[in-house]
């Protein structure tokens, strides 16, 4: 696969996303032209920021309505596009009615939706796919049962169902599923990226990413009186965009790519912005116990069962070949959560 970045179309579903506007705005400035879905196109509080980008690239840009769950929905903006990234997914942790209805179905429905419109696109000869380290894993304890305590690229998330972490449950369906199809013809190829919690600058103002409501919490006083002992695997949004093109435009690339600088938890978060912008958030003052957040877990959001699982535990991933791979480069990670919150503070967002 040859890649001439000036000739070459390529396609980001999901474009608005947290991850994949940073990706939409990398590809242009390496001088691909973008065909870009979003659900609705005129709606300017949510594409606002890409109609930005497409006035900075005159003729580069153009963006579709597509809907997971619509069959050929991405058949038109996919037409002539040499790459598909396929970043749309429901990124939702807590406050779910329907876990099927709003993870499941659409995690599913939409990768067989836009692998299906690949299938049907003669041009489309690579697939970079947005999963996550959650079809890795499911819970911090399972680190425990990895060599070195690390999980690798060659470990699948077994644990998850619909009614236990049914988010990492969806990405692991979902993720299953793109491996089934893509085995099941020979024209494209397959690699996917599994990036940990996302950190970093949004090019949104707003955004309800999860990454922006984990650091509200620590921010704006939620956990100001004690934060749990729980560790996170995180990346810059900015190098997951990053790897999504070096792995499509390395013709030598393949498989899964774990994304994960390191991992960090709460109270280091906390310090991290304290260091930098000390006085300008109510952070947490202390580590609680883990059988206080084990008490007190049901009028905090978590089951009582997800702290027993994940609160005390440490949690690695081997980066190295993303690193190999991909040259990638990771930024360092307080670096990612200092421009989080200055975002943060500058977009009005802290009550």
């Amino acid at each position: 696969m040859t890649i001439n970045n000036s000739t070459q179309t390529v396609l980001v579903t999901g474009a608005n996303g947290y991850v994949a506007s940073w990706l939409v705005k990398y590809l242009l400035e390496d001088g691909f032209t973008v065909n870009a879905t979003v659900r609705d196109k005129s709606n300017q509080d949510k594409v606002g920021h890409l109609m930005i980008l497409g006035e900075q690239h005159p003729g580069k840009l153009e963006l579709f309505n597509a809907d997971l769950l619509n069959d050929g929905d991405f058949d038109a903006p996919m037409k002539g596009c040499g790459i598909v990234f396929h970043t749309a997914s429901p990124f939702i942790v807590r406050g779910l009615k329907d876990p099927q209805k709003e993870l499941i179905e659409p995690a599913l429905k939409g990768t067989r939706s836009v692998l299906d419109s690949v299938n049907r696109t003669d041009s489309v000869k690579r697939v970079v796919l947005t999963s996550s380290v959650v079809a890795i894993f499911s819970d911090n304890q399972e680190a425990q049962s990895q060599p070195n305590g690390t999980f690798t690229e060659a470990v699948w998330n077994t644990t998850s169902s619909i009614d236990r972490q049914p988010y990492n449950y969806s990405k692991t369906l979902a993720e299953k599923e793109a491996w089934k199809i893509v085995e099941a013809q020979e024209r494209w190829n397959l690699v996917v990226m599994n990036p940990g919690l996302v950190l970093g600058p949004s090019l949104a103002k707003s955004s309800a990413s999860t990454s922006l409501s984990t650091m509200l919490e620590i921010m704006d006083g939620t956990l100001r009186t004690g934060a749990p002992d729980l560790a996170f695997p995180a990346v810059d949004v900015r190098d997951v965009a990053t790897a999504h093109i070096r792995g499509a435009v390395n013709e030598a690339a393949n498989g899964r790519h774990i994304l994960v600088t390191e991992s960090i938890t709460v109270m280091q978060i906390a310090k991290a912005i304290h260091k930098a912008l000390p006085g300008k958030c109510k952070l947490p003052l202390w580590q609680v116990p883990k059988i206080i957040v084990w008490l007190i877990a049901p009028l905090s959001g978590l089951t009582r069962d997800f702290v027993r699982r994940n609160v005390g535990y440490p949690i690695k991933f081997d980066n190295q070949r993303a690193i190999k791979e991909l040259n990638m480069d990771f930024m360092p990670i307080d670096e990612s959560v200092v421009s989080h919150a200055k975002q943060i503070l500058d977009d009005g967002l802290l009550k």
